[in-house]
C-alpha cells in the first residue's frame, strides 16, 4: 500500500547564491563552473566584476528581503508555512538548509526557484539540487527524510507582470519628456546555448517563447496592445564556437543607434532581482555602450520584493494548496508542475 503524501509544512526559496566578500569570489566561481574546464585565468576576469562591487553579490541581501516580505504576506493570508532560504552555489547551501529544516521537523516543503521560466539551468538543475539535498537526508545519511515540491513557472503570472510593468512605468517617467514616448523598449534575459533552448520544455524552445511572452505582456501593460518591443540577451559565457541566443544587448544598442533611435528603456525581465549580472552587464557595460552611442538610457528595475510579486508567490502557494485557481496571462499554458524526465535535460559539456 502506497504511503499518503505528507501535507506541506514549510516553504523554501531556492536561488543561485553569491559571494559576500572578496575572499569568497574565486571559490564561488570555481563552484559555479565545476566540471566545465574553465581555467582560473578566465575566472579571474569574471572575478573583477564582483571585486568592482567589493566582492559582494547583492543577490543574497535581495533574497533575504524577499523572504522577509513573504513571511509578512504569508501571515496576512493565513499561510502557515515557515519560510527558509537555500542556494545552489553559496551559503546558505540548499543541503545545509535542508538539514536545518529536517532537524526542525519539516517533512514536505513547497519550493519557489528564483527563475520564472523553463530551461536546464533555470528549472531542471534546481530539481537536481533538491533531489541531492533530499538524498543526503536518508537514514543512511544521518537525517530525517524531507520532500520537496517545486512550484510552477510564473513568467506570465499577473503579479509578476504587474511588478515588472510598474518598474517600467517608473523608469520611463525618469526619462526626459522629449524621449519618454519614443523610447525603445528593450527587454533582456540571460542568454543560454541554443541547444539548451531547443530542449527546454516538453516540446523544445520554451525558454525563448516564455521570455518573449513576459516581454510582450509587460510592454502591452504599459503601452497597450501591439506595443513594439525587442527581446535581446545578456551575460553570455562559454567558448565562442558554441552558439548562444542573440543578439547581445550591446550589439543591439549599436543597431538601434544606426537606425536612428534616440532613447532606450532596458528591462531585465528575465531576472528576478538586481543581482550582479544585471548591475554589471546593464548598469556598467550597456550603459557605457549607450553613452558612447549618444543614446538616452534608462535601466528598469526587476520584480525584487515588489508587493505584486510577493503577492504572486503567495498565490502560487495557495494554488498548490488547492485554495486558489491558477492564474496566467499567456496562451503557452501552465508549465513546471510535473515535469517529465525528458524535459530540459542537462546539456552535454565540452571541455574548453
Amino acid at each position: 500500500m502506497t504511503e499518503p503524501e505528507p501535507a506541506y509544512d514549510s516553504f523554501l526559496l531556492l536561488s543561485f547564491g553569491g559571494p559576500q566578500g572578496p575572499a569568497e569570489v574565486m571559490p564561488f566561481l570555481r563552484r559555479v563552473t565545476a566540471g566545465r574546464g574553465v581555467p582560473d585565468e578566465r575566472l579571474a576576469e569574471v572575478a573583477e566584476h564582483y571585486l568592482h562591487y567589493g566582492g559582494i553579490s547583492p543577490i543574497t541581501a535581495q533574497n533575504e528581503a524577499l523572504l522577509a516580505a513573504l513571511r509578512v504576506e504569508f501571515q496576512a493570508r493565513g499561510i502557515e508555512l515557515p519560510a527558509y532560504l537555500g542556494n545552489r552555489n553559496w551559503h546558505p547551501f540548499v543541503g545545509d538548509t535542508a538539514r536545518t529544516m529536517a532537524a526542525e521537523g519539516r517533512s514536505h516543503a513547497l519550493v519557489l526557484a528564483t527563475s520564472a521560466t523553463s530551461s536546464y539551468s533555470g528549472c531542471r538543475q534546481y530539481r537536481e539540487d533538491l533531489a541531492a539535498a533530499a538524498a543526503e537526508l536518508t537514514p543512511d545519511g544521518g537525517g530525517a527524510p524531507l520532500r520537496f515540491t517545486k512550484l510552477r513557472h510564473y513568467f506570465d503570472h499577473p503579479g509578476f507582470i504587474a511588478a515588472n510593468a510598474d518598474a517600467l512605468r517608473s523608469a520611463l517617467a525618469a526619462l526626459d519628456p522629449a524621449d519618454r514616448d519614443e523610447a525603445r523598449l528593450v527587454f533582456t534575459a540571460h542568454s543560454i546555448p541554443t541547444s539548451m533552448n531547443e530542449t527546454s520544455g516538453p516540446a523544445g524552445g520554451l525558454y525563448l517563447a516564455q521570455q518573449r511572452e513576459t516581454a510582450r505582456l509587460v510592454a502591452e501593460s504599459v503601452r497597450g496592445e501591439g506595443a513594439a518591443f525587442d527581446l535581446v540577451w545578456q551575460s553570455r559565457s562559454g567558448p565562442p564556437q558554441v552558439p548562444w541566443l542573440g543578439p547581445d544587448i550591446n550589439d543591439h544598442l549599436r543597431a538601434l543607434a544606426v537606425a536612428g533611435v534616440r532613447a532606450v528603456a532596458v528591462a531585465p525581465t528575465g531576472f528576478i532581482s538586481d543581482h550582479l549580472e544585471v548591475i554589471w552587464d546593464l548598469d556598467h557595460e550597456a550603459r557605457d555602450t549607450a553613452a558612447d552611442l549618444g543614446l538616452a538610457f534608462i535601466r528598469v528595475g526587476t520584480a525584487g520584493a515588489h508587493p505584486a510579486f510577493v503577492s504572486a508567490i503567495a498565490d502560487l502557494v495557495l494554488e498548490r494548496l488547492g485554495s486558489l485557481p491558477a492564474a496566467s496571462l499567456s496562451t503557452l499554458g501552465l508549465c513546471g508542475l510535473d515535469c517529465p524526465a525528458s524535459c530540459c535535460p542537462a546539456p552535454a559539456r565540452r571541455p574548453r
